[in-house]
């Protein structure tokens, strides 16, 4: 919709990850060079941990698309509240490794067979693990299993974890000091800074053909930063949002009284969802953390249908424009 109406080339505020989009902040080229470092050692594991919407994701894709295709055979899984088992055949499957029928022993071997192959065409396997805070000990452990085959002498699976911050509590535990002694190099993501939050924006703007349409007043930047924290995908929701407005509008311009107004309904319309979810079963005061770790839970699943009624919207608008 405002694509047209600013004569965007794309829609600039997408809330799923695009390396295309990639912002290098002092805190995204510090983790860059963590997993370049990581990634040179070739074992063990790299792990990277920030905020939900801190742009884990979007730096590993933008990484991977960085690299060189011949070198690299990379599998993710990104769903991880699953069992060990479930996750050990997410990652096989991962590297072309499907036969339900199959059990754990020959799966492995067969994996050790494509291990085995990569090495002697000069490639590498890498595992990355999206979601890492959900996984529990004994999926953590099954992890640690597979970075140990090795290959001729040679540890032949590198791992890379992204997790929310509690990820590195679960870290500390005495039961992975196994895994643990086996990480590498560590990063936590943080937020954009007030500065970086306005080129962030205008970068994301430029990449998609903005000439200065809309024009955004100097105090403009400062309330996105103030509204959202820095955290890039809370930055993206709110301009998207901003630049319908404006397009229902008719704006050219952007001003901070737009930005609070439209932050404000947006913090309605979250609210208005919080209040259509069922209660916690059995919370009281006694339980914050547990009150708190079920308020991420939901504004993380709020996130999550909202990607998901946006690429509807994007699949509409484009039925729209081919008819």
């Amino acid at each position: 919709m405002y694509e047209n109406f600013y004569h965007f080339t794309a829609t600039p505020f997408l809330l799923t990850p695009d390396s295309r989009f990639f912002f290098g902040s002092k805190g995204h080229s510090k983790a860059i060079a963590h997993l370049n470092y990581g990634l040179a050692q070739g074992e063990g594991f790299i792990v990277v941990t920030g905020e939900v919407g801190a742009g884990k994701t979007t730096l590993v894709e933008w990484l991977r698309s960085q690299m060189d295709e011949k070198a690299f055979t990379i599998a993710r899984v990104s769903t991880t509240q699953v069992s060990e088992n479930d996750l050990f055949r997410l990652a096989m499957a991962g590297f072309g490794l499907v036969d339900e029928r199959a059990d754990k022993s020959a799966l492995l071997h067969r994996f050790e067979g494509v291990l085995r192959a990569h090495q002697e065409q000069g490639r590498r396997c890498l595992l990355v693990v999206d979601e890492a805070q959900n996984l529990s000990m004994p999926a953590l452990e099954e992890l640690r299993m597979l970075s140990n085959i090795t290959i001729d002498g040679r540890t032949s699976l590198q791992t890379i974890l992204l997790g929310q911050p509690q990820f590195r509590r679960m870290l500390a535990d005495p039961q992975l000091e196994q895994l643990r002694q086996r990480v590498l190099t560590s990063y936590h993501l943080g937020p954009l800074s007030q500065d970086e939050t306005r080129a962030y924006i205008e970068h994301r703007l430029l990449a998609v053909g903005w000439n200065g349409d809309p024009h955004w007043d100097e105090g403009a930047f400062d309330a996105v930063y103030r509204h959202t924290d820095g955290i890039p995908r809370r930055i993206n929701r709110l301009c998207s949002r901003i630049l319908l407005y404006g397009v229902l509008e008719e704006a050219h311009t952007i001003t901070p009284a737009i930005i609070d107004q439209t932050a404000a309904e947006l913090t309605q319309d979250l609210d208005l969802g919080q209040e259509s979810l069922p209660p916690v079963a059995g919370a009281t005061p006694a339980q914050p953390v547990q009150a708190t770790a079920d308020l991420v839970a939901r504004v993380a699943a709020l996130e999550a249908k909202m990607i998901e009624r946006e690429q509807v919207f994007q699949r509409l608008t484009q039925m729209l424009g081919a008819g």
